[in-house]
């Protein structure tokens, strides 16, 4: 059945890429990368590494990633007007907390344009369980397939999606199982949360196994 329902998949997120061009292009941060890598290679070069790719999966890959995501990001990391941050970390809070928007956007300009070096599967066992759920979701629990929305290869879609292909699966599986007890809540629409409250253990750590061997 997978095979007849990846063509649908991939329709669907040709037409979201389509219909998000516009807004992408709208929302692009429009930063200095020269700017960017400056600060990045002075300092979150300690955690994500001086290109983005960071050596543990503590710390994300941030190599490659859509620029619009990562702005997002940044400024839910960083509390307003006395506000909690939208985006609850301890050590990104404090992190962010100097940069302005203008250097937010360097920053995103910056690891946008860098190689990621991604992850691998690494357990055979459960590829096929990740592939399909990964493909196809599970119709039994109303749960849609990743691909959907982030593209048959994990490459998302600027300005709505994140690429997630490459990354490592601990982190993946850490972020699934922070959206489904909610401790991560800065999906639009809760998409995310969602999804993940639908899904086991067993079956976050499958996909994201699958993701990271996503190229």
């Amino acid at each position: 059945m997978t095979r007849f329902l990846l063509p649908l998949i991939v329709a669907a997120a040709v037409a979201n890429a389509a219909n998000a061009n516009e807004a992408a292009k709208a929302a692009a941060p429009k930063g200095d990368p020269a700017k960017g890598q400056a600060i990045a290679t002075t300092v979150c070069v300690a955690c994500h590494a001086a290109d983005g790719n960071s050596t543990g999966p503590a710390n994300p890959k941030l190599a490659g990633q859509h620029a619009e995501y990562l702005l997002k990001q940044m400024k839910n990391f960083k509390g307003a007007d006395g506000k909690q941050p939208e985006r609850v970390n301890a050590v990104m809070n404090g992190m962010i907390a100097p940069y302005d928007e203008a250097q937010m956007r360097d920053l995103a300009a910056y690891f946008s344009m860098q190689q990621q070096k991604g992850e691998q599967a690494k357990n055979r066992e459960t590829i096929e369980k990740g592939q399909k759920l990964y493909r196809a979701g599970d119709k039994s629990k109303g749960m849609a397939a990743c691909a959907a929305c982030h593209g048959p290869a994990g490459a998302g879609i600027p300005a709505q999606y994140p690429r997630i292909q490459g990354q490592y699966a601990e982190y993946i599986e850490a972020q699934l199982k922070a959206f489904r007890d909610g401790t991560r809540a800065n999906d639009p629409a809760k998409m995310m949360r969602m999804i993940a409250i639908k899904m086991t253990d067993p079956e976050i750590k499958a996909v994201a196994d699958y993701i990271a061997g996503l190229r």
